[in-house]
């Protein structure tokens, strides 16, 4: 049976690693700043502990590492050139994807809310704070699995 793989070469050039490292740093700044969105929205919430300037530098941190490392999942190693794989579901590309929805739809809903001048209920303000932080540990517990090859 003939390989149908497309062949990738053994080294990376130079110019591909420093598009590679550019991008890892633009999706870095793309999380960071959807952190820095949540965190605002929750800063005008009616909970005095979500203005803190821990809080904000927390949840901009946790967005640029998550979106670092959960976004671009490496190949899963065992896949080489199987021919079931292509229908085989890899679970780190999935939690990565779930957390990445997560962590997006809080930061969207955030942007939302102070773009349009909203009124969440503190309730609401918490859940969406809560997605964020579920969302960018699950990218940060995707990307370390992958890289390590723990799944």
């Amino acid at each position: 049976m003939a390989e149908t793989s497309i062949p990738r070469p053994a080294t990376r050039s130079r110019t591909s690693k420093a598009a590679h490292i550019i991008e890892r740093i633009g999706l870095a700044m793309a999380g960071g700043s959807c952190g820095l969105f949540v965190a605002a929205h929750m800063a005008s919430s009616r909970v005095e502990a979500f203005g803190s300037v821990a809080l904000v530098f927390g949840l901009m941190i946790l967005g640029a590492v998550g979106f670092y490392l959960g976004i671009d999942i490496p190949p899963h190693s065992s896949a080489g050139n199987d021919v079931n794989h292509s229908e085989a579901t890899d679970p780190v590309e999935l939690f990565s994807a779930i957390g990445t929805f997560l962590a997006t739809l809080a930061a969207f809903l955030s942007v939302y809310i102070i773009v349009f001048d909203a009124n969440p209920s503190t309730r609401s303000t918490i859940i969406l704070g809560i997605c964020w932080l579920v969302g960018g540990i699950m990218q940060i517990v995707a990307g370390i699995s992958a890289r390590r090859h723990l799944c």
